[in-house]
Formats: C-alpha cells, sequence, structure tokens
C-alpha cells in the first residue's frame, strides 16, 4: 500500500497494527478497554532532520519497518479513510528485527 502523505524532515506515517481482541482465556476485549496501539508499520519517512549547521541527518528508518512507537507521541490522520498517524523519527522507541 502507498500512501498520498509525504511527511517532512524528520517525520513518519505509520500504520497502527492492531492487536488481537479476545483474551488468551477467550474473553472478547470492548473497543472501550483497549490500550492504544504502539506497534506499526512505516508507510512513509521525510529526508532527515535539519541540524543546527544546515545539514541533513539522514533518517534511520524505512518504509516497510515495523516499530514500537510512544503511546501519546503520534498525531491521528485518516486519509481515504485509513486512520495513520504521523510522529517524529524520534517518538519510535524500537524496531522490531
Amino acid at each position: 500500500m502507498s500512501t498520498k502523505l509525504r511527511p517532512l524532515y524528520d517525520r513518519i506515517v505509520v500504520k497502527a497494527l492492531t492487536e488481537d481482541q479476545k483474551t488468551a482465556g477467550g474473553i472478547i476485549i470492548p473497543d472501550s478497554a483497549k490500550e492504544k496501539p504502539t506497534k506499526g508499520e512505516v508507510m512513509a519517512v521525510g529526508n532527515g532532520m535539519v541540524t543546527s549547521n544546515g545539514t541533513t541527518r539522514a533518517m534511520e528508518l524505512k518504509v516497510g519497518d515495523t516499530v514500537l512507537y510512544k503511546k501519546w507521541g503520534a498525531d491521528e490522520v485518516k486519509v481515504d479513510g485509513e486512520d495513520l498517524l504521523v510522529m517524529r523519527e524520534e517518538d519510535v522507541i524500537a524496531v522490531y528485527a
């Protein structure tokens, strides 16, 4: 899937990956009790952060990376009916290997 968003500078566009809606014991978790997802797939990346001396620091992340990110570090946007997150690269905690 390609996104119509092109993030600027050190921002990325992430599609949240949903977790199972049942517990191991078979209990269905209602939407109101679910935590915000913190795992997602990188859909687009910016060119990098401009440093104080005017150079651009390249992005560490690339399209297709599966990442773990901070719960409250993103802006939610809807593009073509799809919920996406826009966040800074620094809001990513880890990349799944």
